[in-house]
């Protein structure tokens, strides 16, 4: 007996330090933390870096607090309130749809860039709306209410989907509040998150792409960078304070709180702070999840947006509408297309997949130690094999599927909207009251589908999913018309194209208008393009269920594996993935080392700007004024003196958060909450920080806010907005 406590005590002391890292444990500046325990989590350590303000400064449910000033921006950003009026700051990338809906050959915002200088030029936004976080709350108990381990993993879903939905209408009552209850530590935990929503948002600025995108694809995830990566809109309220749709009544939003702007500038080890909505990471992933990633997610993503990239932008550069109409399109398959080869690079490199099946190894020690954690956990690491053996069977269809066809080609995405109503048509009793709430549904969606739609770059884009798809996924998952492609057709993927965009009504507003005025099933049955869609549906449908049960069984794990974490770590702070809800990360103004003999400073100036210059290459032009203020030294109160005694103008700054997508346009703060500069991208050595945290190389790249006045006042002259802000000097 005396042997076993002396081995289980070495391998409890041992598993104890393996779960350091990668797992994501309080290592310093790491953590995506709720902002509603940070004054029994992290406020000690905050002021220790040097924080100012109290927790309650921070978030607080009973007064004005910063998070009052900080709005999830659209679908996938993050934005902040910086003046009495509504004026609200992003990123250009953030923005970027906006501006390029609104955008014309005639007024080329993304180009050439826009600023309002009254609001009376402020530019409607249809279909853009933030959202205030009112409060967040633990409500795991209720959701947990009547849940057991006897249940199954569907069972458990309909309960706790039951049981948040009466959470969630209890919590807005009668009034115009918005909620949703969601799961964090792997569903072993449940929050409540109530949310006011503003939908007239309007555009009152932005730099043109040579500022807001300079660097563009080169340049992202890369350091050292020199983007103005910002954008300003103005949130409205209705007259008598409330949310409302736009109106010409509407009068700037009233805040509770916004952000003063200071333009002391940041040195570094400064503290800074950063509130935001991370979107999604997998810090505790399994050996299985990394070895998916590396082997097939995220090499066939690769190799499939290689292809799309290639085919938009040679349509792109051969025609400045078309330019126009893609240029959110192609920003957001660039973005994690490179992100996914970054990721791959970090995984490889920092070794995490070995790291993994260390603790796995060390983890099935501890359980087999202990007779009540074999009864609770000894299946956990069998499940994930057997979870990822079917999950991997068909990973390459199901991304082959989603990037080729569903997302790579325009037209099966149209097709894929008529599916319900090809299925009501064909009914033997047809309900017509909903055969025209799908039509009214469908013609709604007509506007914004060909606005930014171009048939020629389609069509070859069809040909090449097609082929790519034949050659990369096994057989089995081939449809039908492949048979047709490759006999009648001699394998010609672009005559097929051919074929199908003559003969099918997805190709024009018009058509499809003309064909939902007198509906047929018969007509639908024999659209080409409906025709092939509904075959790679079918082929995906026929496996779900197989992978559904493989999910839930990975979730199962997922869920057991995080408690017994937590269970054999009971004095360890551990904060949850990352789920587009708020959450605060903190640290310091940082330099850092990338490679052996590399080193790379925390900043960037005007200078690195005209060094990159280069006017045969779009993504590095310079504008002349630009030019004429670096050449000048005409840096307004933005500047500062260098220890050279040079004037200088720094662009962006380096700190060591823990960030990910989604906070993108967060503020980064300074000890005394002020605004010193925007949080937009993260680092080329370190993009597989979703995965693993790497604090020696992970660094987020910031828009040091001075630029972001600089570019607005004395490049744009729009110092209508520079007035209205509260600015610390």
């Amino acid at each position: 007996m005396k042997k076993f406590n002396t081995i289980l005590l070495f391998l409890l002391i041992l598993f104890n330090n393996a779960f350091s890292n990668p797992y994501p444990y309080s290592v310093p500046d790491e953590g995506m933390w709720l902002p509603l325990f940070i004054e029994r989590l992290n406020y000690e350590d905050m002021k220790r870096l040097g924080l100012r303000l109290t927790a309650e400064d921070i978030y607080s449910v009973n007064k004005s607090s910063l998070k009052d000033a900080i709005v999830i921006f659209g679908r996938g950003c993050t934005g902040e309130i910086i003046s009495s009026e509504g004026l609200l700051l992003t990123n250009h990338h953030c923005g970027y749809g906006s501006i390029q809906a609104l955008s014309t050959t005639e007024h080329d915002y993304l180009k050439d860039g826009f600023w309002a200088k009254s609001k009376a030029e402020e530019l409607p936004s249809p279909g853009l709306s933030v959202k205030f976080l009112v409060r967040m709350e633990d409500v795991s108990e209720l959701v947990l209410k009547d849940v057991n381990a006897g249940m199954n993993e569907s069972d458990r879903a309909a309960k706790i989907k039951a049981n948040s939905e009466q959470i969630v209408k209890d919590a807005i009552g009668e009034t115009h509040l918005i909620a949703e209850v969601k799961s964090f530590y792997a569903g072993n935990e449940y929050y409540l998150m109530v949310y006011e929503e503003y939908k007239d948002v309007r555009f009152v600025g932005a730099p043109p792409s040579s500022i807001g995108k300079f660097g563009a694809d080169t340049d992202n995830w890369m350091w050292p960078r020199h983007t103005g990566d910002f954008s300003m809109f103005r949130v409205y309220m209705s007259p008598d304070g409330k949310p409302a749709e736009y109106s010409s009544n509407n009068i700037p939003l009233k805040p509770r709180r916004f952000l003063n702007v200071s333009i002391k500038g940041v040195k570094k080890n400064d503290f800074n702070m950063i509130l935001g909505n991370p979107g999604t990471t997998e810090r505790y992933l399994t050996s299985y999840g990394v070895k998916s990633a590396l082997d097939l997610k995220n090499p066939s993503i690769v190799k499939i947006r290689t292809i799309r990239l290639e085919i938009m932008k040679q349509y792109m550069d051969a025609d400045n509408a078309v330019r126009i109409q893609y240029a959110s399109k192609y920003a957001g398959t660039a973005n994690y297309w490179k992100k996914f080869q970054g990721e791959s690079r970090g995984l490889k490199r920092l070794g995490v997949y070995d790291e993994k099946v260390a603790i796995e190894t060390r983890f099935q020690a501890w359980v087999e130690a202990n007779p009540d954690n074999i009864r609770q956990y000894g299946n956990v690491m069998s499940d994930f094999a057997s979870a990822y053996t079917v999950l991997d069977k068909y990973e390459l269809p199901l991304q082959y599927f989603n990037e080729a066809i569903f997302r790579g080609v325009e037209i099966l995405s149209m097709a894929s909207r008529f599916r319900n109503l090809q299925r009501m048509l064909a009914a033997k009793d047809k309900e017509t009251d909903k055969i025209n709430n799908e039509i009214q549904l469908i013609r709604k969606s007509l506007d914004a589908f060909f606005k930014d739609y171009y048939m020629p770059l389609d069509k070859e884009m069809m040909a090449a999913m097609l082929k790519m798809y034949y050659e990369n996924v096994d057989p089995a998952y081939h449809p039908a018309t492949y048979s047709y492609i490759l006999g009648k057709m001699k394998g010609d993927y672009k005559k097929y194209a051919e074929m199908v965009f003559l003969k099918s009504i997805f190709t024009s507003k018009d058509k499809i208008e003309t064909f939902l005025n007198a509906p047929s099933a018969k007509v639908l049955a024999a659209d080409p393009a409906l025709k092939l869609l509904n075959e790679f549906a079918e082929i995906y449908l026929s496996y779900t269920q197989e992978r559904s049960d493989a999910l839930a069984k990975r979730q199962k794990a997922e869920r057991l594996f995080l408690a017994a974490l937590r269970q054999m770590n009971p004095d360890k702070k551990m904060y949850p993935d990352a789920n587009f809800t708020m959450r605060l990360t903190y640290g310091t103004v940082q330099d850092y080392f990338p490679a052996d003999a590399v080193y790379y400073n925390f900043y960037t100036t005007l200078e690195g700007v005209m060094e990159k210059e280069d006017a045969d290459n779009w993504e590095f032009i310079v504008p002349e004024k630009l030019k004429q203020l670096y050449k000048a030294k005409d840096y307004g109160m933005y500047g500062e003196v260098n220890e050279k005694g040079e004037k200088i103008m720094k662009v962006c700054y380096l700190t060591n958060h823990d960030i990910t997508g989604g906070n993108s346009g967060s503020p980064v703060l300074d000890a005394d909450g002020n605004l010193v500069g925007l949080a937009f991208d993260g680092n080329w050595e370190a993009l597989s920080g979703d995965i693993a945290f790497e604090p020696d190389l992970q660094r987020t790249i910031n828009v040091d806010i001075r630029y972001v006045l600089f570019i607005v006042d004395k490049f744009a002259g729009a110092t209508n907005l520079i007035s209205e802000m509260n600015i610390i000097k």
